[in-house]
């Protein structure tokens, strides 16, 4: 069944998925590190290097940082992700008690995992604060099919279980198109340790760039693998009749709802203008060549103005912007840009 969110689905999706969609869902990298060279990982070089901690673009010092991402994107819940979390585990465990402690049980915390690392002292201690877990299995970076691997991973998952709950236990993989019958054959090992599999559509990126245009055609966006869609269609026809719940993410769910439905969430400066796909509009004075206070002091008297320290820049209301204009002593701005911590600029217009 397709969703409105451009994804496919048979008996429902985790709680995860559900809140991330709605674009409710924190996203906190704990590490770039892994014990694994996946060559379709999508994570840029400098990520993969990386043991900065972000919170969806903000890179995160402490517990109070991320926090206050979380209260900034009004999330209801948070996936962890990495790398592989466990490499950082003791940060993994007490950021996930932190913010389950700060915002309530009702705060759903869900974590994608490599088998590696995976042990029953860290599957309890994890249990207490994380809702959800879903494995990355081993078989999907190997060159041939063994037993060998699917036995690791069944053994890893079949842990976790004990701790996690079989509701609460799944998997999550991109749709490789050579691996559809190995993809069945290890759901079928591992279907009655688990409730859930979760399919993303194969995509491009900067480190996979070169065996991808070498091995795969693409689809009309440039960026998803074009037999992969049709891989993943081939997976959920064979397991139509499962009790498995599956849902497939395709790249225009991630891009077009999950990310834009992410940033409508995201609160935004004092009289900005939210746009449908959640991007922002500000008219404001940069101070460039002047002091900000300086700034602030020639516009104070037209009260509805808001200090972005942040950005060096003075955020005019529409309503004073004529009067501003009319003065001709600064250079008005019109800032279309993300409400995201890094504020990422998409268009700038400056009379």
């Amino acid at each position: 069944m397709k969703t409105k969110f451009d994804s496919y689905m048979i008996n429902d999706m985790p709680e995860g998925c559900k809140r991330c969609l709605k674009g409710e869902k924190l996203v906190l990298f704990m590490t770039g590190k892994c014990p694994r060279k996946c060559s379709y990982c999508s994570l840029s070089d400098k990520r993969k290097k990386s043991l900065e901690i972000f919170a969806n673009e903000r890179p995160c010092n402490s517990v109070k940082d991320v926090i206050k991402e979380a209260k900034e994107n009004n999330a209801t819940g948070a996936g962890i992700t990495g790398g592989d979390p466990l490499v950082e585990f003791e940060k993994t465990y007490k950021f996930a008690k932190a913010l389950k402690k700060k915002f309530g049980k009702n705060f759903h915390i869900h974590i994608y995992l490599p088998t590696n690392l995976v042990t029953p002292e860290k599957m309890k201690k994890l249990s207490k604060y994380i809702d959800e877990v879903r494995f990355h299995p081993l078989f999907l970076q190997m060159k041939t099919n063994g037993e060998k691997t699917y036995e690791y991973d069944v053994k890893k998952i079949k842990m976790a279980t004990k701790y996690f709950g079989q509701k609460n236990t799944g998997l999550e993989m991109p749709v490789i198109p050579e691996k559809v019958d190995e993809t069945l054959q290890f759901i079928e090992k591992i279907k009655d340790e688990i409730s859930f599999v979760n399919l993303n559509e194969l995509e491009l990126s900067q480190t996979n760039f070169d065996e991808f245009t070498k091995k795969y055609s693409f689809a009309e966006d440039t960026y998803s693998v074009a037999t992969s869609k049709a891989a993943a269609q081939k997976i959920l026809k064979k397991l139509k009749d499962s009790k498995l719940k599956v849902h497939f993410c395709t790249a225009q769910t991630k891009e077009v709802h999950q990310y834009n439905n992410r940033l409508l969430k995201h609160n935004i400066l004092p009289y900005g203008h939210r746009n449908s796909d959640g991007t922002v509009i500000y008219f404001a004075v940069y101070a460039k060549e002047h002091k900000l206070s300086d700034v602030k002091s020639a516009l104070k008297h037209h009260k509805k103005i808001f200090v972005d320290k942040s950005k060096k820049r003075i955020i005019l209301s529409q309503e004073i912007l004529d009067d501003v204009l009319a003065e001709d002593v600064f250079k008005v701005a019109r800032v279309m840009e993300y409400p995201t911590f890094d504020k990422t600029v998409l268009e700038f217009w400056e009379e």
